[in-house]
């Protein structure tokens, strides 16, 4: 049995500390210590993007991060991408634009396209496309997805308008 490390991070803007074995991977540690099973685990080496979340503002896959790797860092999660009230317009327009069925690969598209749009406010439809080229969704086909990023995109510039 290893040892465990104690880790304290701050997770979804709450600081969170846990103990975790060295080889444990950020993903199993959210799922399986912290109860956060929004991070999904699609392929566990890197190529689905399911498990995307953003560790000190960078789009990575936590199944790829050691959990001891997080101490001191800042993890965003799926769960922490919504406000205290309501959803995140990313999440609104995934819902009006139908662009989910079985709902794996959505967190991963979620904080994958958050983290573009914290880039870049304003992304072509190249530009989503070639950001989410990351993440694969074996369900809905990309097109739905991309329409949601972009409508999503659309009404944050409009928020952040001056009236």
């Amino acid at each position: 049995m290893h040892q465990k490390v104690c880790v304290t991070a701050i997770i979804n803007d709450e600081e969170v500390t846990f103990l975790c074995e060295p080889r444990q991977s950020l993903l199993e540690v959210l799922r399986d210590v912290l109860g956060l099973t929004g991070a999904k685990e699609g392929c566990n080496n890197g190529n689905c993007g399911a498990c995307a979340v953003l560790l000190n503002g960078v789009l990575v896959n936590a199944c790829l991060v050691l959990g001891v790797e997080v101490n001191g860092a800042r993890v965003t999660t799926v769960e922490g991408i919504a406000p205290k009230e309501g959803l995140h317009p990313l999440q609104r327009k995934f819902l009006e634009h139908a662009a989910l069925q079985c709902g794996v690969c959505t967190p991963g598209f979620i904080v994958a396209a958050k983290a573009l749009l914290d880039r870049n406010p304003n992304p072509t439809e190249h530009e989503v496309r070639h950001w989410l080229a990351g993440n694969l969704c074996r369900c809905t086909g990309y097109d739905k997805i991309v329409r949601a990023v972009l409508d999503a995109a659309a009404e944050m510039r409009a928020q952040r308008q001056p009236t």
